[in-house]
């Protein structure tokens, strides 16, 4: 089982893999043309952010430096939900921070079905927000599902790593 710096050295392994797939995809139609210069820096490096994330967000679910890291987003954006006085969405993002714990180790948060899950509003919203660029998440989304898929190979789950337990696995 990785650390959290293998699952962080795993996820820029992989997001260097997902980079050159997206720099093929977007020479092939020249879609980089339409970006601005700022744009072209701004995207890999918040993808590069959200790979990283994802790399160590399986982790979430128990005392780990993942945990540390999203418990402490989620305090900073629930604080500034109760200070603008949106309480509802403040209730809903506590119900979503306590579901990791409901589980063990390598539970849910360690599945195929969580990794195509939990970063699906970065492919939701934008139909939501940007009707007129629904795809504009497709690479977020992409960056969060190769981050979560580098986690999941790095602890075992895809492919076995001889000597290593496969607990939890669904």
């Amino acid at each position: 089982m990785a650390g959290y710096r293998g699952h962080l050295a795993g996820a820029t392994v992989f997001y260097g893999v997902y980079l050159a797939g997206l720099a093929l995809v977007y020479s092939v139609d020249q879609a980089y043309l339409r970006l601005s210069d700022a744009e072209l820096v701004a995207y890999p490096v918040a993808l590069f952010g959200l790979c990283l994330m994802f790399g160590l967000w399986p982790d979430v679910d128990t005392n780990s430096k993942g945990q540390n890291l999203f418990y402490s987003i989620f305090f900073v954006a629930d604080v500034a939900l109760i200070g603008t006085r949106q309480f509802e969405e403040a209730a809903y993002l506590g119900l979503f921070c306590i579901l990791p714990a409901l589980g063990k180790h390598r539970g849910w948060t360690h599945t195929l079905w969580a990794m195509l899950l939990i970063p699906s509003p970065l492919l939701v919203l934008p139909y939501v927000l940007t009707p007129d660029r629904p795809l504009s998440g497709l690479p977020f989304y992409g960056a969060a599902v190769v981050g979560y898929f580098s986690h999941l190979v790095l602890d075992g789950l895809i492919v076995p790593i001889p000597g290593r337990r496969r607990s939890g696995w669904r």
